[in-house]
């Protein structure tokens, strides 16, 4: 069942505790990298501010430097967060990453601030933010534009760059599916919204210039070590990193411990354990089982993964061993 799907990665660029900055960059290709030689579909980079834990701020800054290190492998957002950006000034930005790596560039797109009330406000991000009419906006600049229009980007005018709409509730599944766009939910992080967010967009999906029919991925998250035991040891960076969400405090990605019951309170120990429904961690072939019953179940056409693991070898691993299972 797994065989012959598409398979992609979604890379936070944490920092490691010990590491610098300039480290996490360095991490990051050489996983760019490596899913490129393994013949992972898409790379996909995630905008977050105000975060010492997160480096992919700059998004598309990242992408350009991961699109020049890798060869055949697409590179991209997971996404951008419109409202915090003039439509123009994106289409600028991803027309000139088009013209640099043609071919190889997606623009995935989202709604949130990516960050706390605080930090949108200096984002200069409105409340009543028009999502919709900046993606047709967006949209006009590069592929869309009329030669009499006054206003083109350049780089970006007529740019075939392909426009994903990302979500984590129901209003980007319904707007996708009204627009006829690729869409691409967070089932990594808001696991209760995936079934219904299918039922609409595949439902109520409309034909257009983008897509003749539906076409849904989802992101989870995936820990492969050579045996269960040894998965879930180092999936406690992944709980760590998620506690450290929930608290509020930007911890930097920290090494796995024996004992978690040692860091949590049997709350957050819920919390975390709540977000965890398309988590799979384990064995190749505990993970395999789960990942066929998740696409049986969800009918989705590609999976996207993120990967919270401390060691780079054990990191390298796991995604060696996932590949083999696509």
């Amino acid at each position: 069942m797994l065989k012959g799907m598409p398979i992609s990665v979604l890379d936070l660029v944490p920092v490691l505790e010990g590491q610098t900055t300039k480290q996490a960059f360095e991490r990051a290709k050489q996983l760019a990298v490596l899913a490129d030689d393994l013949g992972y579909k898409r790379y996909w980079v995630a905008e977050h501010h105000n975060s010492r834990a997160i480096a992919s701020s700059a998004t598309s800054v990242v992408i350009g430097y991961l699109a020049s290190a890798t060869k055949n492998i697409r590179i991209g957002s997971g996404g951008v967060m419109l409202p915090n950006h003039a439509p123009l000034i994106v289409a600028e930005q991803f027309g000139t990453l088009d013209a640099m790596y043609p071919g190889r560039i997606d623009l995935g797109l989202g709604r949130a601030p990516g960050t706390d009330p605080f930090t949108a406000r200096a984002l200069r991000r409105h409340a009543g933010e028009d999502f919709e009419g900046d993606l047709l906006e967006l949209y006009r600049y590069l592929s869309g534009a009329k030669e009499t229009d006054h206003i083109k980007a350049y780089p970006g005018f007529g740019a075939n760059i392909p426009l994903w709409l990302l979500g984590s509730s129901l209003f980007s599944a319904d707007l996708a599916a009204r627009r006829g766009l690729p869409y691409a939910f967070a089932s990594h992080f808001a696991p209760d919204y995936l079934t219904r967010a299918i039922k609409i967009y595949k439902e109520q999906f409309q034909p257009s210039e983008h897509l003749e029919k539906p076409h849904m991925m989802a992101c989870v998250n995936v820990i492969i070590a050579d045996t269960d035991e040894e998965a879930h040891f180092l999936a406690t960076t992944y709980y760590q990193f998620f506690l450290s969400i929930i608290r509020r405090d930007h911890q930097l990605l920290k090494p796995p411990v024996e004992n978690m019951d040692e860091i949590w309170s049997s709350f957050e120990k819920d919390a975390v354990m709540q977000q965890r429904q398309y988590t799979f961690i384990g064995s190749q072939q505990t993970v395999k089982e789960g990942l066929e019953q998740f696409v049986s179940d969800t009918g989705v056409d590609e999976i996207m993964v993120t990967t919270s693991i401390y060691d780079e070898k054990a990191r390298a691993k796991s995604f060696t061993l996932l590949k083999e299972l696509f």
